[in-house]
Order: structure tokens, then C-alpha cells, then sequence
């Protein structure tokens, strides 16, 4: 074996020093915090322990469980508007959801078991929620402030690299209507449920026909005396043709438990559909306007009722806002114990609502289906090496490196920064690229003796200049009120990525190292170490792996790569896949 020195952790030396006592690429050890449980964050513990050594990580979890938004809300109806099959990691299915659209408990299930399975428990501190990070500069890295919760103590801690996968729809918002504290009633926000609330017989109000809103009153009307919803702008409501509601059956689900190449091909189709989707998005495409056409066609027959078709049905293009599927929304609209109040709210008072029709609805239980605060700027102080507050620095506009960093703090990433895919097809496909990213920086840094990575502000400003650009040619630039946008319905899109989300994923493949400001300690080339390699460690390696009797090398040129990667000439076609039924447009693509 050859005669080598493994660098110590605790070797009072700089990194470039430890360095040269062990071979290339040595694997320092990396302290790692994550900002929440959540999907994201727990796919990060489990990528984390399957590929790499020599590292801890904390997970700091401000809620009581895991699964973050979907411990959080369990409000009346709460589902995700994703199917459920596709909401799970592309490794890990689930054979027996009970339906296409799948309740919060069935998926904060997922999550939870996902956890348990792997071991990720162990990572886990709940109950500790994040109250600052603040760079080091005689260590580097983040000294990160914790309020633990449950004993009401404040704790300390320090790591390396950074990662706030606390997500944005976690930040729930009261609806800024004045006098809401003057409600003698009962109030409730969607994101806040109190369990202990029955609302059978009662007269209940309902803000907002967002995603909340249009699960919650097709729940409740069944079982109240009366539902007064408050509306006051217009939004695309319709099941996407071809993947309507459908509960599974018996049979259906022991075929996906009994036959996994059954349960691969209907996941595999469900995700060419909603990769299918994003010519929708695209102004002037065939696949926007015959969408457009079907939703009208179908809010109409839904509706039946030419005053509300008038005030629901939008004037701006499909997708502009997120496509909810509303399931037997607007058929409860219609019912006999709901009354629909169209326009602005003045005020809240003892009783109930003040609208700008100048007439009080009293109701016994307001529901505020208001959504989120979704700036996307991070909820607690993270002060780089300059002194700058994120917090600050994106209180106008937040703008990010791909979703993924923000110039000038190092060490930081983020789940589902600004401009991420969030809204352009199967959300979860685009958190497993956006971990993947993470891990080869993580690698970079563990074996090279790099003390600092940030994208260069210049590379920020190019995409946020690209981006702006792009979303100029689609309908998410439309003037409607979105969460999507920064600042009002003519806004900056900050939410999406200006492409679709296999578009972001082929983004991702690669680092790109020139849009990074790297800096070192020491020495840049101290990773070279003692001159051993890594490969005359392993005793049981081949040491003369590259002899061979044929050529068998991956491919180098990235479009040779990608042809492996997606299994180019194993499907016959994938034209006409979108939901919608409609074959894409690739005259409309073309022009984009």
C-alpha cells in the first residue's frame, strides 16, 4: 500500500497546508445547516448521506414534524395540484395514492415515511427555528442564531455552506384589510387551521379564489348554512383535459404495487403531459389559444350564469396566473347556500365584511384563504461578508443566480430561489436538478481548497437581463395579479425561470465555474496534494483501469451526453402529449 498521510480535521494548519499531507482531491470534512424539513430539505439529508463522506449536517426545523407546507396546512380540501404520482421523487413512488390529486395528509405521509425510511430523522432538530446567519471572517462560513422552540433558549451554531430550503409558501399572510382585528367572529386562515372548528350549520366567509380558496368551498358548502365567498378579480379555473379528478380503485392500485412497469409507463406519461404543457405559457402558440378556447368552453357550462361568466372568466391569457385544477369549484358557486360577492373589501367590521358595493356581510366564521408572503426575500437576517442584509438587498427585487445564489453572500444556496421553475411544469424534477447543483458545488468545495463560492454579480445581472427578456414573449408578462410578480400585476416576473422545466434541468447539468466567484485558501492548486492519487488508496481498485479492449468512453460533446441521458430514439413520439390533447406548436416554439 502506499505510504500516505490522510489530512486530520483537527491539524492546527491552514487547508491548503492540511492538503499536501494527502493525496489529489482530498475529502476535507464540510459542516453543512439546512433552514428547513421540508421536501426539499430532506432531500437534501438523503442526497447528502448517499454521496458524500466526511461531512455533518443539521437540519434545523421550525415546526414540531417534518414535511414542512405539508405538516403545515390542513385546512378543508387541501390537496396538491399536481398529480400525485408525479409528486414524489423520480426514485422513490408510492404505489397507493388514493386519487390523482391527493390529499395534504396523504402527502405530509410521503414525506414523513420518505424520512423514516432513509434515516433522515437523525439530521433533524425540530422545533428550532432560524433566527440569523452571519459570516465569519476569521472562519468563514455562517455563524447561524437558533431559537429552540420548545425550551425558549437561544442556540449557536457554525457551518461551512448554508442551505435555506425553507421554501415560499411557508410564510403565511393575514389579507391587509383594515379592521380585520375589530372581527368579533371566528377567524381563520387557510395556512393556520384550527382543527377544533366545527363549521357545520354556519354561516362561514371565504376570501380569496387563489389555489386555497377553490379547494376549500367545494369542501365546506355541503356542510354549512351558507358560504358568503368574497371575490374580487377574475382566474382561469379548469381541470386540464385528460387528467381530470380520478379516485383509484381497488384493482388500479394492487396493479402499481403488483406490475412496477405499469406504475413506470403512467408516471412517465402524466410527466411527458405536464412537460408537455409549456407551449400553454407561450403567447401566440396554437397550444395557448385552443387551451384558452377549451378553459372558456368549460367555465362557461361550469358557471351556467352569465353575470358570474362575466366576472370570473379572465380577459388575459391562460397561465398568466398558476393553473388550478378546480375541482367542483365552480359548480359550488352556483349551489343554493352560496352567495358570491364580486369586487374589493373596504374593511373588516365586528360582524363580518364592508365592500365597496357599500353593503355589510355578517358572517359567524371568516376563512382567509389569502395565501402567502412570497418575496422570496429569506425570513430571518443573512448578513454576508460585507455587512449586507439579504433581507435589504432584495426588498425591491429579489434576483438570484438560477434560483440557486445570490451575488455577494458565499457559501449560501437556496431551494426555490427567485426565478426558478416553480410554475413551468412537474415542481419536484426541478428541486432533484437544483440538489444535484448543489452537491457538485459541495464536492468542488470538499475537494479543492476553496474558502468562498458566490455567483459574480455580473452573471446575476446577464440573467436577470435574459430572463426579462424571455418573459417579455409569454403570458405570465400579461397584467393580471400574480404572486408570480414582484410588485403588482405589471410587475417583474420574479418567481419563474424563463424556460420550461426540462429546460432548467438541462441548465443545471453542468457547473458553470465562470459564472462563479471562487476564492481559495492559499495556494489554488494545494488539492494536488502529495502527489498520490486517490486510486492507489483503494487496495481493491484496478490500477490500471484505463487499459482496455475497446473504446468505451461516455461521450465528451454535450449533445452525444444528453442523447444518452434521455434515452433519445426510445420513444416513438412525443407530439401531441400536452393535456390539452393539442399537438404542440412549433411554429409558435420557433418564434420564441
Amino acid at each position: 500500500m502506499a505510504d500516505f498521510i490522510v489530512p486530520s480535521t483537527n491539524r492546527p494548519e491552514s487547508d491548503a497546508q492540511h492538503r499536501l499531507h494527502g493525496p489529489i482531491h482530498a475529502q476535507r470534512h464540510v459542516r453543512i445547516i439546512c433552514v428547513g424539513a421540508g421536501a426539499s430539505g430532506l432531500l437534501m439529508a438523503y442526497k447528502l448521506q448517499r454521496h458524500f463522506n466526511n461531512f455533518s449536517l443539521t437540519v434545523y426545523e421550525k415546526n414540531p414534524e417534518v414535511s414542512g407546507t405539508w405538516w403545515e396546512n390542513r385546512y378543508p380540501g387541501c390537496a396538491c395540484d399536481v398529480p400525485s404520482h408525479n409528486y414524489t421523487w423520480s426514485f422513490e413512488p408510492k404505489v397507493d395514492w388514493s386519487a390523482v390529486y391527493a390529499s395534504s395528509k396523504e402527502i405530509f405521509s410521503y414525506f414523513n415515511d420518505f424520512a423514516r425510511k432513509y434515516g433522515l430523522h437523525k439530521y433533524v432538530k425540530t422545533e428550532h427555528q432560524v433566527s440569523g446567519a452571519y459570516w465569519n471572517h476569521e472562519k468563514g462560513g455562517y455563524d447561524v442564531h437558533i431559537r429552540d422552540l420548545q425550551k425558549g433558549q437561544d442556540v449557536r451554531d457554525h457551518c461551512d455552506i448554508l442551505v435555506n430550503a425553507s421554501g415560499i409558501l411557508n410564510n403565511w399572510a393575514w389579507p391587509a384589510i383594515p379592521g380585520l382585528d375589530k372581527y368579533k367572529g371566528t377567524l381563520l386562515h387557510t395556512a393556520n387551521w384550527d382543527d377544533k372548528i366545527d363549521l357545520k350549520g354556519r354561516h362561514v366567509g371565504l376570501i380569496g379564489n387563489g389555489s386555497s380558496g377553490i379547494q376549500v368551498l367545494p369542501t365546506i358548502q355541503p356542510h354549512v348554512s351558507k358560504v358568503t365567498t368574497f371575490i374580487r378579480e377574475p382566474t382561469w379555473v379548469s381541470p386540464v383535459q385528460g387528467l381530470e379528478q380520478h379516485v383509484f380503485s381497488d384493482q388500479e392500485r394492487l396493479e402499481f404495487a403488483t406490475k412496477p412497469q405499469a406504475l413506470v409507463d403512467y408516471r412517465k406519461n402524466v410527466e411527458r403531459g405536464l412537460n408537455g404543457q409549456f407551449g400553454i405559457f407561450l403567447k401566440g402558440t396554437t397550444t395557448n389559444n385552443d387551451t384558452e378556447t377549451y378553459f372558456r368552453q368549460q367555465m362557461s357550462e361550469k358557471l351556467s350564469n352569465p353575470y358570474l361568466e362575466e366576472r370570473l372568466i379572465p380577459n388575459w391569457h391562460v397561465g398568466c396566473r398558476r393553473l388550478t385544477p378546480g375541482v367542483g369549484y365552480l359548480e359550488s358557486l352556483g349551489k343554493d347556500n352560496v352567495q358570491v360577492v364580486y369586487g374589493e373589501i373596504n374593511e373588516i367590521t365586528e360582524r363580518g365584511c364592508k365592500c365597496d358595493d357599500g353593503n355589510e356581510y355578517p358572517v359567524d366564521i371568516l376563512i382567509c384563504a389569502t395565501g402567502f408572503n412570497t418575496s422570496f426575500k429569506p425570513r430571518f437576517p443573512v448578513i454576508g461578508p460585507s455587512g449586507k442584509n439579504l433581507q435589504d438587498v432584495w426588498a425591491q427585487e429579489a434576483t438570484s443566480y438560477f434560483g440557486l445564489a445570490a451575488a455577494d453572500f458565499p457559501n449560501y444556496l437556496i431551494f426555490l430561489g427567485p426565478n426558478c421553475p416553480i410554475g413551468n411544469g412537474p415542481v419536484l424534477s426541478a428541486i432533484e436538478c437544483q440538489a444535484d447543483y448543489m452537491l457538485k458545488l459541495i464536492d468542488r468545495f470538499q475537494t479543492h481548497n476553496i474558502s468562498q463560492f458566490a455567483p459574480k454579480a455580473e452573471a446575476v445581472a446577464d440573467f436577470i437581463a435574459h430572463k426579462d427578456l424571455f418573459m417579455s414573449k409569454t403570458v405570465w408578462h400579461d397584467p393580471c395579479r400574480s404572486w408570480y410578480k414582484a410588485a403588482g400585476p405589471n410587475g417583474k416576473i420574479t418567481a419563474l425561470w424563463p424556460g420550461s422545466t426540462l429546460h432548467y434541468i438541462e441548465a443545471l447539468m453542468e457547473l458553470r465555474l465562470d459564472d462563479w466567484e471562487v476564492k481559495y485558501n492559499g495556494n489554488r492548486f494545494a488539492w494536488l496534494g502529495n502527489g498520490y492519487s486517490q486510486t492507489e488508496l483503494d487496495e481493491s481498485a484496478d490500477w490500471a483501469y484505463y487499459i482496455r479492449d475497446h473504446d468505451d468512453d461516455e461521450p465528451f460533446s454535450r449533445g452525444r451526453k444528453l442523447q444518452l441521458i434521455n434515452k433519445s430514439g426510445t420513444v416513438q413520439s412525443n407530439l401531441g402529449v400536452s393535456f390539452s390533447g393539442m399537438d404542440k406548436s412549433k411554429e409558435g416554439e420557433a418564434k420564441l
